[in-house]
Formats: structure tokens, C-alpha cells, sequence
């Protein structure tokens, strides 16, 4: 196994422990509904995944799971890092889920499923950790005709948000890989050469600087006010570059595309 790899499994191993230790609280304290990205991101995914089989794709600790098995026939969650999973599986060992949802420890760049096995692949933030051209690769693979991507990542070009990106990997809060392999617009023309229709919306420019202050009294109202205003701001695409978060949907797979 590549080195990169192991410094992936080691980090979120040991991130996971600390999780199970603290009784399943999200190690980063991290709630989607918090951020209108995520709302969004579900909001696009809730109809897509309706009734469909959908894969999970890189579901670490099984935060978005949830969500996934409201909507969908089956769900398939993957990872390699084994404690994520484990995780995951105790967070499911608590929420009763009406459908069937699995956990598996698989590479994402290279899966065992049979070829168009998902309607629906769902990223939701995995990418950084992953080679880009090899997961795509994958992903197109094990996707049926008429299936698609959708998904959420962290966007490369905000100078504060790289700064900060620096920062956290000299102290060890993110591995050397995931810090340098943010999506960028390149990520986004593969994308665009690998489907036949891209949709991507842009999140957080504004909002990015009220991240700090969540937890503070009336932290939650300045955030919302400052959603609100990026989407003045992300009306002109000049802005959309230095966005913090992207929402994605992927569909008609092109053939006979190299990775």
C-alpha cells in the first residue's frame, strides 16, 4: 500500500479512536445542517437518491450515512480506514434505519464492485484524500447508465482558507496529502471531461470568516447573514473562484474516457 495511504488510515484511525472515547462526538464537532452548503448538497441528493442504490463513497464516520438511508433503497458506505467504520457502525448500532445500509472497508481508488453497480455515487468531502483522476476513474466505472455523482468538497483557490490549510498540516490536524490535494478548477474540467453534464454551485466566502465565532452567542444568526450575502457575491463569477465549498452533480458518463 502507497505511503500517502497509510498516513490517511493512521490519521483517521486515530481521530476515530478519540471519537469512540468521547461516546461518537464528531471529532470536529461537525453538524452538516449547520452550513447552507450541506443543506443544499441534501436538498439536490434527497431526489436523486429516492429509491436508488447508492454508494457512500469515502463515509468515514458515517455523518452523511443517515441522511442517505431516508432516501435511498440501499445504501453501500466505504472507507479504509477500518476505525471510521468502526464508527459508523456503532452510530448505526444506535439510529434505527428503515433500510439497509452496509459498511466496508474497500480502496475508493480501487473497488471491488462489479462495473454499473450504484445509481448513485455520493461525495461528501473525500476527494483531498484521494488521487483525483484514479477516484473519477472508479467512480464512472462503477456507476449505471443514467447514474450520478453528487457531492461536496472544500475549493483550492480561497488564499485565507490555504493559509489556514498550511497551518493545520504543520500541526498535524490534516495529512500532508489532503492538504495539498484540495479540488480546484482542474478537479472540476476533469469532471466536466469524464460527464456529460456538470452542475456546480458555490458556497462560503463571506460566510468563511464566521466560522470561528459558531459557538459564540448569536453565532448561528451572523452565519446565516453572511449565507445570505454570499449569494449576492456569488452572483458575479469573478467571486466563485475564492469560494470556500462546492456542490456538485455529475450525470451522463462519458465512454471510452482514460483516467
Amino acid at each position: 500500500m502507497e505511503e500517502r495511504k497509510k498516513a490517511e488510515i493512521e490519521y483517521y484511525d486515530t481521530q476515530a479512536a478519540r471519537q469512540l472515547a468521547d461516546k461518537g462526538k464528531d471529532f470536529e464537532g461537525f453538524s452538516p445542517s449547520v452550513l447552507g452548503s450541506y443543506r443544499f448538497l441534501y436538498e439536490v441528493a434527497a431526489p436523486l437518491c429516492e429509491g436508488k442504490k447508492v454508494l457512500d463513497y469515502g463515509c468515514g464516520n458515517g455523518v452523511h450515512s443517515g441522511f442517505l438511508t431516508k432516501h435511498a433503497k440501499e445504501v453501500v458506505g466505504i472507507d479504509l480506514s477500518e476505525g471510521s467504520l468502526a464508527v459508523a457502525r456503532e452510530r448505526y448500532k444506535i439510529q434505527s434505519t428503515r433500510y439497509d445500509i452496509q459498511f466496508l472497508r474497500m480502496d475508493c481508488e480501487a473497488m471491488e464492485f462489479a462495473d454499473h453497480s450504484f445509481d448513485v455515487v455520493f461525495d461528501g468531502g473525500t476527494f483531498s484524500s484521494l488521487d483525483f483522476q484514479k477516484a473519477v476513474g472508479e467512480i464512472t466505472r462503477v456507476l449505471r447508465p443514467g447514474g450520478v455523482l453528487v457531492g461536496i468538497e472544500t475549493f483550492g483557490h480561497n488564499p485565507f482558507a490555504n493559509a489556514k490549510r498550511v497551518l493545520n498540516r504543520i500541526t498535524g490536524k490534516r495529512t500532508a496529502w489532503a492538504a495539498s490535494h484540495i479540488v480546484t478548477k482542474r478537479e472540476i474540467e476533469i469532471l466536466r471531461q469524464s460527464f456529460g453534464q456538470v452542475e456546480v454551485y458555490y458556497f462560503h466566502l463571506i460566510s468563511l470568516f464566521a466560522f470561528p465565532f459558531l459557538s459564540l452567542p448569536g453565532g448561528k444568526f451572523v452565519l446565516e447573514l453572511a449565507q445570505l450575502l454570499d449569494k449576492l457575491v456569488f452572483a458575479i463569477p469573478l467571486f466563485r473562484t475564492y469560494a470556500f465549498k462546492v456542490v456538485f452533480v455529475a450525470r451522463d458518463v462519458k465512454l471510452n474516457v482514460k483516467h
